[in-house]
């Protein structure tokens, strides 16, 4: 009964406006049934070769770093509000238009203008969620908003499968439909809500002299927490590339298999990340929670050199899922507590690039060091820099947030 209390409490005192968030983000994600099955239409419908079709993909991971600089840098300027709606109604002709490029540089060029235009909605709904949020419950609301993510994902792959073996034009359209719904949603309930707000900043900057703040580009200590994150998301972004590649050709698990054990990770986190958060938020501060979440992440590869049975396999991401719940949402709630009143954009932004550039360069990093050392050195090399960073963000937080702690 008190495990159930402290899940169902996690979820208490969350804003209206929080939950809507994390809904459409769900309706987002969920949509976001493109991706997992680019690869394949790419090789298997246009007959791309598997050396064009990674060069092709890698061109969404060079939208995804324009895009969140873009996006951090037009939400301080234009507003989270516009920057969203914008986001989702312009990617519904980009995600109709894919089928009509059947080239590699057309299939590129189209990949790289939705890359960016979707991901310029990240940083903008971070700030968001840091404006509608309580203080006391800003991580906890950006848990709310992944959870959905993950819940979204779970969701999207599922029915990109069904959708995909009935047509690949199909897949794009309703991915279309799912950006169209999700826009028209937010603008729905969020458009009286920002003109509100709107009022109420005004007033508050007339009564007030706004102090000038600096660029997140030109903070030394920001600079490098968001170093740290990205040398994270090299560790912790195996799990979407060479991890896959070790359960099949070492692990010898089969495709359905694979998939069970990546559906069950997103249902984890689902279950356990609201709860999690709020023992973090009661027990640790956030420095320690960050040493133990990192650490934690790196441990669960580490596992995988020393044995690799089912059972382990499914410890191993059980152990990254805890790990994973005690970083990411504490990593942007940091990063809020670091930034101003008026460029949380700029700082989301930026912290969002450093998880993209991870996502370019883990996938060519992870699988060549595990051609040329294999996957034993990948995975204890994986859980020894985990162990530097984890240490490293634990005197680097408190070093750069001093007495923000409390405020966002």
């Amino acid at each position: 009964m008190k495990i159930i209390n402290i899940y169902t409490n996690s979820f208490k005192g969350l804003s209206q406006e929080s939950w809507m968030l994390a809904l459409v983000m769900l309706i987002n994600r969920a949509g976001s049934m493109v991706l997992p099955f680019l690869g394949v239409y790419m090789t298997d419908h246009l007959h791309f070769s598997i050396e064009n079709t990674g060069v092709v993909l890698s061109f969404f991971g060079i939208g995804s770093v324009l895009g969140s600089w873009i996006g951090g840098m037009i939400t301080d300027k234009i507003g989270e509000y516009k920057v969203q709606y914008l986001s989702l109604l312009l990617s519904v002709p980009l995600f109709c238009l894919i089928p009509v490029f059947k080239t590699e540089v057309g299939v590129a060029a189209i990949i790289l203008a939705q890359s960016i235009i979707s991901e310029t909605f990240r940083p903008a709904n971070s700030v968001a969620i840091t404006k509608y949020a309580k203080p006391e419950n800003i991580t906890r609301a950006f848990s709310l908003n992944r959870m959905a993510v993950n819940l979204g994902f779970s969701i999207g792959p599922a029915l990109g499968g069904i959708l995909s073996a009935i047509s690949y034009e199909f897949l794009f359209f309703s991915n279309a439909f799912a950006a169209l719904s999700a826009g028209l949603i937010y603008i729905w309930f969020f458009a009286k809500r920002n003109r509100l707000a709107k009022v109420k900043a005004k007033k508050v900057k007339e009564a007030i002299v706004i102090k000038k703040e600096n660029s997140p580009y030109r903070d030394g200590k920001f600079l490098i927490y968001c170093f740290l994150c990205m040398l994270f998301s090299i560790c912790f972004f195996q799990l979407f590339s060479t991890l896959t590649i070790f359960y099949k050709d070492t692990a010898r698990l089969s495709q359905q298999n694979i998939g069970y054990i990546l559906g069950y990770s997103g249902f984890l986190i689902v279950l356990l990340e609201m709860g999690f958060v709020q023992i973090a938020e009661k027990y640790f501060s956030l420095a320690v929670t960050m040493l133990l979440g990192t650490f934690i992440c790196g441990l669960s590869y580490a596992m995988l050199a020393f044995d690799y049975s089912m059972i382990t396999l499914v410890i191993s991401m059980t152990v990254l899922c805890i790990g994973e719940i005690w970083t990411l949402p504490f990593m942007s709630t940091i990063t809020a507590l670091r930034s101003g009143k008026n460029n949380k954009g700029a700082y989301m932004g930026l912290n969002g690039i450093s998880f993209s550039v991870a996502f370019i360069v883990t996938p060519y990093l992870g699988t060549m060091l595990a051609e040329r050392f294999g996957f034993n050195a990948l995975w204890i090399g994986t859980g020894i820099l985990a162990s530097l960073v984890a240490v490293a963000l634990y005197f680097t937080v408190p070093w750069m947030l001093g007495d923000k702690k409390d405020r966002v």
